[in-house]
């Protein structure tokens, strides 16, 4: 079979990021989301407090006192989920092949993607700096033929960081692998494996499959593979596209509609390319579109129109008239897309009398 391309990303702090992001002030100083009362745990913290020896569900208490100038926000999930769903939006325009894992890590298939000369590299960069420059903030990302090795890299150079595993380079970076890097290693796990003289996926090697399995059953023989560098699991897409938009954050707030109408046409060019990669196949039923002002408010609007191939700036213009009341308001964020028909969907017909 041909060999698989894989990249998995993984948010840095990802909480605390997008709280730095939001306001500066939290970018200097030793952060910490929840834990702020007496049985609260925190959720992450930033790279600051980890230097403290502050870690994701410790107990508040306890990481004031490793960290006493810890300073502690409230969790804020669905402002994090807005994010994150910018951010797999990013990763969708590149593949559909997205397998999210939490609202802050994912693994894309890019095997038959030819953009970016084909490079699972380039394209990992790629994303990356849109993640950066459009969300404002980091993802570190991991590149390698399989879903294990792919995940192991993204934390190989984190913060911000890119590792790539190629396919001949796999013998020797997992012969000096600690077994604690393995996937469903824990410490009871590690200790075993330590009884057994293995420190080292070289070390499991050495074993091999018949001790491992004696000793730890079917998870031997994954514990096995996983030491060779072998994982056969393909990225798993659960979620069935009924839209496809697109939008873009700006570093600096667009002043005006004149602006806005400006960057409309990018970002239609920039929805019929995405669109182009999915073959259109699905039939359009709506149109939308998204503005996000400086105080981030955000309102959205949507139109039947149907029998549309290829929508054109012409067709989303009357939208963003509409949307917009205040022409010389700033704005943040702009974005929009189509909502697709499902033709699936069973046809009832409604009863004039009950």
């Amino acid at each position: 079979m041909p060999q698989r391309k894989i990249i998995h990303v993984d948010c840095d702090c990802f909480y605390a990021a997008v709280e730095m992001r939001d306001d500066p002030t939290l970018r200097d100083v030793p952060l910490a989301v929840g834990g702020a009362d007496g049985r609260g745990v925190v959720t992450t913290c930033n790279y600051k407090a980890r230097e403290f020896g502050v870690r994701s569900a410790m107990p508040g208490g306890e990481a004031r006192r490793l960290c006493p100038g810890l300073v502690t926000v409230p969790t804020d999930i669905p402002r994090y989920r807005v994010v994150s769903q910018q951010i797999m939006s990013i990763l969708r325009e590149l593949t559909d092949l997205v397998e999210p894992l939490s609202l802050d890590e994912a693994f894309l298939d890019v095997s038959d993607i030819t953009d970016h000369r084909g490079s699972a590299t380039l394209m990992a960069r790629y994303l990356r700096e849109r993640v950066k420059n459009e969300v404002g903030i980091t993802i570190s990302a991991g590149v390698a033929p399989n879903k294990f090795l792919a995940k192991i890299a993204s934390d190989w150079q984190k913060p911000d960081g890119l590792f790539v595993v190629k396919p001949e380079d796999i013998d020797d970076f997992v012969r000096e692998l600690k077994v604690e890097k393995l996937f469903g290693v824990g410490q009871v796990t590690a200790a075993k494996l330590h009884a057994l003289g293995a420190q080292t996926c070289g070390d499991l090697q050495a074993l091999g499959a018949e001790v491992l399995i004696e000793h730890f059953g079917k998870q031997g023989y994954r514990l096995h593979e996983m030491a060779h560098g072998r994982d056969e699991r393909p990225v798993v897409v659960s979620r069935i596209a009924k839209s496809v938009s697109v939008e873009r954050t700006f570093s600096q707030d667009l002043p005006d509609m004149s602006a806005c109408e400006t960057v409309l046409a990018s970002l239609t060019a920039d929805l019929n390319l995405r669109l182009s990669r999915k073959g259109r196949v699905k039939p359009i039923h709506k149109l939308f579109i998204k503005i996000r002002y400086s105080d981030f408010s955000t309102h959205t609007l949507e139109r039947v129109r149907e029998n549309i191939k290829e929508p054109a700036f012409e067709d989303y213009l009357p939208l963003l008239t509409e949307l917009v009341t205040n022409r010389e308001r700033p704005v943040r964020l702009l974005g929009l897309g189509v909502r697709f028909r499902n033709d699936d969907a069973p046809v009832t017909q409604l009863r004039l009398f009950d």
